[in-house]
């Protein structure tokens, strides 16, 4: 049985369409036809591409004297034994898309929300210990915890809120599917439509993260230490403002690539155990444990800079631990 009659049967196996196979490989259609018709051959990258989706062996794809397919997990799955892949309708797919869609903006403030957090904390603590305000920095410091509580408890349902509308679909980022004719050009339509969009948050994002030391350069300039805290909290609000840009561009993008299963939603990557989730919880249940440590210890020194300064330093340090972690992972995968 030579390439083209393999392609075929595979692909009517898994029941998928030229188009959706196309999708898959990120060919075209005409691609996928021409290789059926036994007009050209696929590329060996395009071959082992196959191999995975298939899951059978670049061996039996190859070569023409191997009738039956050689399954990559070396067992071939018994008939009702084999538990079928999921299969993503075009009403599934356009309802994710519209939940992603409504809960873009509900995530970006929830995040902006936790990280300005500790601003009126700040404030209050500078303001009391430079006498702008009549109040004890003990009080200060009170009022300030109970305020960044606040802001966080209402993050952490907004979180919770735009979770729950759509657990149902966790498994996009897990599990491999399949999707039905017509979903995958609807969803790369989308893509296409918001790229420019998707391309001017990010812009705004960054510049705006980027420009929001200069409050802190210009407070050193003028040697202030009252300046300085001032400094720090725009630093934190700016940050939080170009976070809102860049999370909401994310999400819908995020969407859009887990329905095609691009980006860091392939299927190589879902096979792969990611330890970035883990490290990540860990990282932030110590710095809030040194930070718990830092305010209520010292006597009561809430105008202490070290705790000022720790969710700043702590935010640019996740930054580092997160490209580390990639590397590491991109490595381990070779």
């Amino acid at each position: 049985m030579i390439l083209a009659d393999k392609i075929i049967n595979l692909r009517k196996r898994a029941g998928w369409s030229q188009e959706e196979l196309a999708g898959q490989l990120g060919v075209t259609r005409q691609s996928v036809s021409k290789w059926e018709g036994a007009q050209s051959v696929p590329d060996m990258d395009k071959v082992i591409q196959m191999s995975r989706i298939f899951e059978v062996t670049t061996d039996y794809l190859l070569k023409d004297e191997i009738e039956e397919p050689e399954y990559a997990a070396g067992e071939t799955p018994s008939d009702g034994c084999t538990q079928p892949m999921r299969r993503i309708t075009m009403e599934e797919a356009s309802h994710y898309l519209e939940l992603r869609r409504e809960a873009a903006p509900k995530i970006a403030i929830a995040t902006f929300l936790c990280i300005i957090s500790p601003i009126c904390l700040l404030l209050l603590d500078s303001l009391s210990e430079y006498r702008v305000l009549r109040i004890s920095e003990n009080v200060a410091g009170g009022l300030g915890l109970c305020i960044l509580m606040l802001f966080v408890t209402a993050g952490v349902a907004l979180f919770i809120s735009c979770s729950a509308k759509s657990k149902e679909f966790e498994y996009l980022e897990k599990e491999i599917f399949e999707t039905e004719y017509g979903v995958t050009g609807m969803v790369k339509e989308r893509k296409k439509e918001f790229q420019n969009a998707y391309t001017g948050l990010n812009i705004k994002g960054t510049v705006l993260c980027i420009l929001a030391v200069i409050p802190l350069f210009i407070a050193m300039g003028i040697d202030n230490e009252f300046l300085g805290s001032i400094a720090v909290c725009l630093l934190i609000f700016m940050v939080g403002v170009g976070c809102i840009l860049l999370i909401y561009g994310g999400v819908i993008q995020s969407s859009m690539e887990k329905l095609l299963q691009e980006g860091d939603y392939t299927r190589e990557n879902k096979e792969k155990k990611h330890i970035l989730g883990p490290i990540s919880a860990i990282y932030w249940l110590i710095v809030t444990a040194i930070y718990l440590w830092l305010i209520m210890g010292a006597n009561g020194d809430w105008g202490n800079r070290a705790n000022r300064a720790l969710w700043a330093v702590a935010g640019v340090v996740y930054g580092i631990v997160v490209v580390i972690v990639k590397l590491i992972e991109r490595l381990l995968k070779k």
